[in-house]
């Protein structure tokens, strides 16, 4: 989810709605613009590009199964499908009325996921890594409306807490964040050896990547350059290591 959506308009529009110009589709929650597709094209050239980076990190046999806290539209799983197309992919998303123009106006349904709707608190709570762990985990929870969207007060501490022991060996645990950044990268730095920051051109987020291992900045960008899918979206994203 990206803060801030350039369509707000007229108070009696539904807070949950998809804006199409024909070209573009926009799914709109509470004036926040949360998942975005073209049909026919897999990159956004946007925020989700971001988030969905990171799975390049692991080789393809470890692209197993992959966990979308915070599904939204789609755009970020419809990236991770195509860069691990035989993944079990689970998507936990809170808004029944997100999942349903989804499915009506996204192309949801053609990706094959597992969703569940749930809160994304009680659903990691109920959770057990005898369950089976993760290879990849992408948090893009928030609350809030326009310029106010925001982590719930239970992001990091103590949701990720919890998440991170779902985590496969090895795996990569992303957060798409805003003003908390420092917050969560606190919290991470206290599990993982290892952060990448990654930045999209003209907007606020930063997604937080937390890795045991070599993983930097460099490494990561040099995935994406090679990646027929995301390499399009490389002269907006810039990654360091924090």
């Amino acid at each position: 989810m990206a803060r801030s959506y350039g369509g707000r308009g007229r108070e009696e529009r539904p807070r949950v709605r998809v804006d199409d110009d024909g070209e573009t589709r926009t799914l709109v929650v509470d004036e926040t613009f949360a998942s975005f597709y073209r049909p026919g094209e897999i990159a956004t050239h946007c925020v989700w590009d971001a988030i969905a980076a990171p799975i390049l990190w692991l080789p393809p046999k470890r692209r197993r199964r992959i966990l979308c806290l915070g599904l939204g539209g789609g755009s970020v799983a419809r990236i991770a499908r195509t860069l691990a197309p035989d993944a079990e992919i689970k998507g936990i998303e809170l808004d029944s009325d997100v999942i349903r123009l989804a499915r009506a106006h996204l192309d949801l349904d053609p990706l094959g996921l597992d969703i569940e709707i749930a809160d994304a608190k009680v659903w990691i709570e109920a959770q057990s890594p005898s369950k089976g762990r993760y290879d990849v985990i992408l948090e893009d929870v928030f609350i809030g409306k326009g310029d106010d969207v925001r982590k719930p007060d239970w992001i990091p501490e103590p949701i990720h807490e919890l998440a991170f022991r779902l985590l496969a060996p090895g795996g990569v645990f992303v957060s798409n964040t805003l003003d908390e950044h420092n917050r969560v990268a606190r919290t991470m730095r206290e599990h993982f050896d290892r952060i990448v920051s990654i930045e999209t051109e003209d907007y606020d987020n930063q997604v937080l990547v937390a890795a045991n291992g070599d993983l930097t900045g460099a490494g990561l960008r040099r995935c994406v350059a090679e990646s027929p899918v995301l390499s399009a979206s490389l002269p907006i994203l810039s990654f360091r290591l924090r």
